[in-house]
């Protein structure tokens, strides 16, 4: 009986998703810090306020990100090492977007 290769293509989706999903919070964190009307249309709760929607459009990113990568790589050997590169960076393109002294800089007072 032969082995089954296990193809790493869905999992590499789903790292990839991950590190989208956390730059979209972080650029949606900036442009609601830098344009009004656009932390107002993110009022999506008014209990919770903008937040409500920076999350809700980073969660929505992740799962499109999910889907349409896991589709392109199902069942297929994906490159680990950009894939995971990529999402670090995009990781830390979202945590840095949401650290106030660096969106502040883009604030008009």
């Amino acid at each position: 009986m032969k082995n089954a290769e296990i193809k790493n293509g869905s999992s590499a989706a789903a790292i990839l998703a991950a590190g989208i999903g956390l730059a979209a919070i972080g650029v949606m964190t900036l442009m609601a810090e830098a344009i009004a009307a656009w932390s107002k249309a993110l009022v999506w709760s008014k209990p919770v306020g903008a937040l409500s929607g920076k999350t809700s459009l980073g969660l929505i990113a992740w799962i499109v990100g999910w889907i349409v990568f896991g589709l392109l790589w199902k069942g297929k050997e994906v490159k680990l090492r950009p894939v995971l590169v990529l999402s670090v960076i995009l990781a830390v393109v979202g945590v840095l977007f949401t650290f106030p002294p660096f969106f502040e800089l883009f604030v008009k007072e």
